[in-house]
């Protein structure tokens, strides 16, 4: 009986977003590379100690990444698009950050690859572009250098690479279409390269994480699996390592895989350990991922304990673990210090994660569980606390009526009484909501938020940068404004502070992608609006222009799947909570004037099942939440909303029964290849086809933006049509913000010219 503890990767940004800071430096050439490189190789040694100080038997080695680790796979199998490609082709690490931005501090700028979601997760990925022609080589050493790293300093490993065959998944055919599996033999090589080097190492096990096994993927990828892994069968043993669901319903085809063991998500997956166990072959090491990666509540580990107990003495390996990569989590707990001991008392981050699975390893070894109990105690005890019950939200969500759900009217009524009311030209422009957050907007909320200036300097000035953006914008000649969102940190930390039911860390920070990190709330409690949350702001905004200004709001899926949420309780009664704060706020925005209120809805995709058999119940209640804080208002009031690197396709059918009046979606950076999906499903409501990237620090021509014009017409209807960019603007410079928006406009007037003509 072998009982090992190990996690599946752990977070890249150091405690105090070390890597984030010394990111952004380099890029802005105020470091050199060389101080970047020493910046990563210290938070490796950093965490790599936190790790074995928690008391993790095999640490994960290859979960470190420059901007995300499916762009490293990409690195490391040189699959660099010939737009990013150094004359003399070679690969460097200006060569990925110009995949992922568009451009760095070397070589030539060139369009940056698309980017989209990681499964059901809010972490974005550099999508791997595949052509009929595309080469491999092994160019990229990163993997075996930090291999060599860790063994340096002593410590037992495990690497960590994602597999080939969900790599090919999650690329994308530019050109002519062909089969990706196609290019296994080209990719297979570079693999087996890989293992031989660390069998040289006397490298025991490696993680292969093949996470689409999770997925209802078709017969020929399945299949492809046989042959894969018997090309990649070495003296290093596979721990071939799935997550975010079950795997069951492929697990025929893994226990006929020469692999030596097996990892599974039963956090998120609907498991029969006794089934799992007894179908696997008894001389593989069974994993199971019991401590949640992606949240940050307390395992119950005397309940893990009564279920794994058993199995102790069933299966000669057995290895126990985090259900997936410890990236979706804050780093330390103990950073927090403003939040009530009840509450910390219930949170686990990324080092006490560890330190759970040292502790469950512990007691099943010494089979005595009396060290779990207090550890337990917590959190079994907040179900009944005052902080997370209220009763009055409660019935409220109970007592919700059909007819709250609907509009008055359907679109095609209410978009004949907007265009009246509202006379906008063709192809209305507009932005997607947030303006550059400059050093002194953010450093003016600190000093709010540390007490350092009172609450009336505060407000003169949010006021002040509210009035030079309507000015900024009516100057540029946009039709439809926004108010900026000076006052917001982010997109949904500011609403959850505007709320009842949650709670904020100081250090909380999670990767999203690259340089982004994204500190999350946390929902502890029932959920409930004590008092009106923009409607100052956009009412100020409106008073200072004659023309229409947007209510900017976040919707209740998006603040859901944005937020660590409760485990008490279901997803779906935690959204409709949002939904009814939510839709109060919607009215009162009404009520002050305010005639277009965008909601925007981003992770409606994000949080959609892995399994296909489980999505139709997920959109129901998640359109139904949408059309709860929405339906409020009267047919005049014009509804938006905003979603971004997703895969549209999947959730087409919920987009149009959403029934916004406009949305406005993300397409430049994926060449508007969605206009197609919505061309196919005739998409009946307005529009607004994002005409450049603003992840990318490059300025779109008048030219280029005309051309992408020019394809939405020939995809839609003018009369559905709005002009905008692809989200909000807050990560990019005035500078990079007022030559885009102005060359935007430029080419929507020229656009328009062309259309009356004719």
């Amino acid at each position: 009986m072998a009982i090992i503890n190990h996690i599946l990767g752990f977070p890249r940004i150091g405690s105090n977003r070390e890597l984030k800071k010394a990111l952004e430096e380099y890029w802005s050439e105020k470091i050199l590379q060389e101080n970047l490189l020493t910046v990563g190789k210290e938070l490796r040694k950093i965490h790599w100690q936190e790790q074995k100080k928690a008391g993790i038997d095999l640490l994960p080695v290859g979960d470190f990444a420059w901007y995300d680790h499916v762009l490293s796979t990409s690195m490391l199998l040189g699959n660099i698009p010939q737009r990013h490609r150094n004359k003399d082709k070679s690969v460097d690490l200006d060569t990925l950050f110009r995949i992922a931005r568009g451009t760095a501090p070397t070589g030539h700028s060139a369009f940056a690859s698309d980017m989209t979601k990681w499964f059901n997760t809010n972490y974005h990925y550099i999508v791997p572009e595949f052509t009929k022609n595309s080469t491999f080589f092994y160019g990229w050493s990163q993997l075996l250098d930090e291999v060599d790293e860790a063994l340096n300093l002593g410590y037992k490993i495990k690497p960590v690479i994602l597999g080939p065959i969900t790599y090919l998944w999650l690329g994308k055919v530019k050109g002519d279409f062909f089969n990706r599996l196609d290019l296994l033999p080209d990719i297979l090589p570079i693999y087996q390269y890989i293992f031989s080097e660390l069998e040289k190492r006397d490298i025991n096990w490696v993680q292969i994480d093949e996470p689409i096994l999770a997925l209802d993927i078709p017969f020929d990828w399945l299949m492809s699996f046989k042959h894969v892994y018997k090309k990649l069968k070495c003296k290093v043993n596979i721990l071939l390592t799935t997550y975010f669901d079950s795997v069951m319903h492929n697990i025929d085809t893994i226990c006929q895989l020469p692999v030596q063991g097996l990892h599974v998500d039963l956090v998120y997956g609907k498991y029969d350990l006794c089934s799992l166990n007894n179908r696997l072959p008894k001389d593989w090491v069974l994993s199971v991922g019991i401590i949640n990666g992606r949240n940050i509540w307390r395992a119950d580990l005397m309940d893990w304990f009564s279920v794994l107990n058993p199995y102790v003495k069933k299966r000669k390996n057995l290895w126990i673990g985090s259900s997936c990569s410890l990236l979706h989590s804050p780093i330390d707990v103990h950073l927090e210090k403003n939040i009530d001991q009840e509450i910390i008392n219930w949170f686990s981050f990324a080092i006490q994660k560890c330190k759970e699975l040292a502790l469950l390893k512990e007691s099943l070894v010494s089979n005595d569980n009396t060290v779990l109990r207090t550890w337990s105690d917590f959190i079994k005890n907040r179900i009944r606390s005052n902080i997370v019950n209220n009763l009055e939200v409660q019935q409220r969500e109970k007592l919700i009526q059909s007819n709250q759900y609907k509009r008055k009217n359907p679109y095609v009524l209410r978009s004949k009484k907007q265009k009246e009311k509202y006379n906008l030209p063709i192809l209305p422009t507009t932005t997607i909501g947030s303006f550059p957050q400059t050093n002194d907007v953010r450093k003016l909320r600190l000093d709010f938020k540390k007490g350092n200036i009172s609450l009336e300097n505060y407000n003169i000035a949010i006021s002040q940068y509210i009035k030079d953006v309507i000015f900024r914008q009516d100057n540029l000649g946009l039709d439809v404004l926004v108010h900026g969102e000076f006052e917001r940190n982010d997109m949904v930390e500011y609403f959850g502070e505007n709320l009842d039911g949650f709670v904020f860390t100081n250090n909380g920070w999670i990767q999203s992608y690259g340089s982004r990190c994204v500190k999350p709330p946390i929902i502890i409690g029932d959920v409930s609006r004590p008092k009106s949350i923009s409607v100052k702001w956009s009412q100020y905004a409106q008073s200072l222009t004659d023309k229409f200004v947007k209510g900017m709001l976040t919707g209740p899926v998006t603040i859901l799947c944005w937020s660590f949420p409760r485990e008490d309780i279901s997803r779906e009664v935690i959204a409709r909570q949002i939904a009814l704060a939510l839709r109060d706020e919607v009215k009162d925005l009404e009520n002050i004037g305010i005639k277009i209120i965008q909601i925007d809805e981003p992770a409606l995709r994000e949080g959609l099942p892995l399994r296909k058999s489980d999505w139709k119940s997920y959109l129901k209640w998640a359109v139904e939440a949408f059309h709860l804080s929405s339906s409020v208002v009267k047919d005049e009031t014009q509804i938006h909303t905003h979603m971004c690197y997703c895969e549209f396709n999947d959730i087409m059918d919920a987009i149009i029964s959403l029934d916004a009046d406009v949305i406005t979606i993300e397409t430049a950076r994926s060449d508007m290849e969605l206009l197609d999906f919505f061309k196919k499903f005739k998409y009946p409501n307005a529009i607004g086809p994002g005409v450049y990237d603003i992840h990318s620090p490059t300025i779109p021509t008048v030219r280029n933006i005309e051309t992408l014009l020019r394809k939405i017409i020939q995809f839609l209807p003018v009369e559905q049509v709005w002009v905008n960019p692809d989200c909000g603007l807050k990560t990019r410079t005035w500078t990079e913000t007022e030559f885009s928006l102005r060359n935007m406009i430029q080419a929507t007037k020229n656009i328009r010219e062309e259309i009356n003509k004719f």
